[in-house]
């Protein structure tokens, strides 16, 4: 049962000044969160198939979509989606190999492709098999394959925030932050002891849509600052996803929107 969903004013120092509106979808804790974000993606598949014979689709690992992806495995979204008109990649990945359990493509696999009728040449894993700076660069190819210079790239990129604001492979103090032309980069993440390949905000920010799965307490002070803190994209990374023309949303429990400020605007 939906709890909230508001359009919300975020406070405009989150965007060089100016007013941001996203819609911030709060639920009472991680299940109504999940379910509610399962029916949402499932609509916005439809209707974009509509208008269109594809439908781009960006995933994000880690352990918060597990159940997501259990669920969209699942009757009824299993059957209501095309999923043969689906074209998968993915927001970012670990340089290990893809038998590795932190795999983000092997998770992905286990908990929803290996269960539903994706055609295989249309899911594209980052390789972790070759260097990472080369697997950036051919997946970099492989993405302009399918978008021009200009105009739209993913309909819709899912991903998720960590308790330190983190989202894709932009963690905080990393240059690739700050990455201006290159869609997908490589790097060694020190603390972690590990190479990461990410995309970047230039080819994220020009997603139809954006949504971010957000939920518990340990993400509150991060979801806060990144929506209503002082903009600092070197502190909180997450703040540098904007969509230039598309949609941003927020899927995100009680206990992650506690110290939110943010109210429906009026008549929502």
């Amino acid at each position: 049962m939906l709890y909230v969903t508001c359009t919300c004013n975020l406070y405009p120092e989150t965007l060089n000044h100016k007013l941001l509106k996203s819609m911030l979808h709060i639920q009472k804790d991680p299940s109504a969160v999940t379910a509610a974000l399962a029916e949402w993606i499932t609509q916005t598949i439809e209707t974009v198939l509509q208008k269109q014979n594809r439908f781009t689709w960006v995933l994000t690992g880690g352990n918060s979509p597990k159940a997501l992806y259990g669920l969209l495995a699942a009757s009824p979204y299993k059957e209501r989606i095309a999923w043969d008109k689906l074209h998968i990649f993915w927001g970012d990945e670990r340089a290990v190999p893809f038998s590795d359990d932190r795999n983000n493509a092997k998770m992905t696999y286990t908990h929803l492709l290996n269960k539903v009728p994706v055609i295989p040449e249309q899911v594209h894993v980052m390789r972790t098999d070759i260097q990472p700076e080369q697997s950036a660069v051919e997946y970099e190819k492989v993405l302009q394959g399918y978008f021009g210079a200009e105009g739209n790239s993913f309909d819709l990129v899912l991903s998720g925030m960590g308790d330190d604001g983190h989202t894709l492979s932009l963690f905080p103090g990393t240059a690739v932050i700050h990455e201006k032309a290159a869609w997908v980069k490589a790097f060694y993440l020190a603390a972690q002891q590990m190479y990461r390949i990410t995309l970047t905000a230039p080819v994220v920010n020009r997603a139809s849509s954006v949504v971010f799965l957000t939920f518990g307490a340990n993400k509150a002070k991060a979801l806060y600052e990144v929506l209503e803190g002082r903009p600092d994209t070197d502190v909180y990374p997450s703040q540098i996803i904007q969509p230039a023309s598309g949609e941003l949303h927020w899927f995100v429990d009680e206990a992650a929107a506690a110290l939110l400020n943010a109210k429906p605007l009026a008549g929502q």
